[in-house]
């Protein structure tokens, strides 16, 4: 009797792993239009949202996608996230997880940062971008509310930011954290030799001096990957009271683990949940490269002997999409809706 229990316990347990596995939507795509609110030119940002409608294959920067392009959205109420990448990267490196948690109710604007990006490198090292790459996230989350396809179908909740490596300093920026641009220069003197962090020296390039770093209060929970952090001392992130979930690799190439993630996961007001990932590098958060990827970027799309990258981005989309229902509530499709609004409706005929 106890193994036909212990059967059917499984049995139980497979199918509702199943069932949270399978996708209710497909990803859609939607290119927006923006003003980069530094210098007012424009600013591009994709948008990944559920939808029902017919998906198919195309490459955008080199990046592989499955989706479907101005298709209606979904209907009902979706949280709304942002991506911001690292320095001189892409938001389309994340291809992956924004489509997966389209496809599971969210709606997730993937910005390109003016500036600091793969085409575009002119701002690196300067206060415009420091500070200008929240003011920039701050912008989509606004478009995103005023944009016709999507803003009907945004819940009107706190919002979810992506950060990954300088991203993770504008997520912590927007959620309240206060830059020491003298820890920056001290953390150079003592590390000469590390080119990432200190291209500059530690000394930012002041190109925008009467830009300041802005918070977000519409921001309320924050995913970081390979965090960029070390100019938050206990005392810059005392204002920072919204979740975190942070990932990290032990094996990071570029970013020393116990000056960022570690440092970080230790100083946050707020404990937050710090998973460190075994022998991963700094890039294991990027996509998991199709074959053309590998030939043309080995770099960022190899991993150490034993890193199995594409299951590192299975536990990180399910983990992701949980870890956001938890802090900004669950996707609502049109039938919950309805079906939530039911009882109100019937009490208010009641009691009118």
């Amino acid at each position: 009797m106890t193994r036909i229990r212990v059967l059917l316990a499984l049995l139980l347990l497979g199918s509702l792993q199943a069932h949270a596995d399978a996708a209710p939507w497909v990803a859609g795509l939607h290119r927006l239009q923006l003003a980069d609110p530094v210098d007012a030119r424009p600013m591009q940002a994709l948008a990944f949202y559920p939808t029902n409608a017919d998906t198919h294959s195309l490459r955008i920067d080199g990046y592989p996608l499955r989706v479907a392009e101005e298709a209606p959205v979904a209907l009902g109420q979706f949280p709304l996230l942002v991506v911001s990448h690292g320095n001189t990267g892409s938001p389309l490196a994340l291809h992956d997880l924004a489509t997966a948690l389209a496809r599971q109710g969210f709606v997730v604007i993937a910005l390109t940062h003016p500036g600091d990006n793969a085409l575009d490198h002119s701002r690196l090292g300067t206060l415009s971008n420091l500070y200008g790459r929240p003011l920039q996230v701050s912008a989509a989350i606004t478009a995103a509310r005023a944009d016709t396809l999507l803003g009907p179908y945004l819940n009107d909740g706190k919002v979810g930011v992506i950060g990954y490596s300088a991203g993770g300093e504008t997520a912590l920026i927007l959620s309240g954290a206060q830059p020491d641009l003298d820890r920056l220069q001290r953390y150079c003197q003592e590390r000469p030799n590390d080119a990432d962090a200190c291209k500059t020296h530690g000394v930012l390039i002041s190109d925008r001096s009467e830009l300041t770093p802005q918070a977000d209060p519409r921001v309320g929970a924050v995913v970081l990957m390979a965090p960029l952090s070390l100019m938050f001392g206990r005392h810059a992130l005392s204002s920072v009271h919204v979740p975190a979930l942070i990932y990290s690799g032990d094996n990071d190439q570029l970013l020393a683990l116990e000056h960022n993630a570690d440092a970080l996961a230790r100083k946050l007001p707020v404990t937050p949940d710090y998973r460190l990932l075994a022998g991963a590098g700094h890039f294991v958060f990027m996509a998991p490269c199709d074959s053309e990827q590998h030939a043309h970027m080995p770099a960022l799309c190899n991993d150490a002997e034993g890193v199995d990258r594409r299951q590192i981005h299975r536990s990180l989309q399910r983990e992701t999409a949980d870890f956001f229902t938890q802090a900004l509530g669950a996707p609502e499709p049109a039938e919950r809706s309805a079906a939530a609004a039911a009882p109100a409706q019937q009490e208010h005929q009641a009691h009118p």
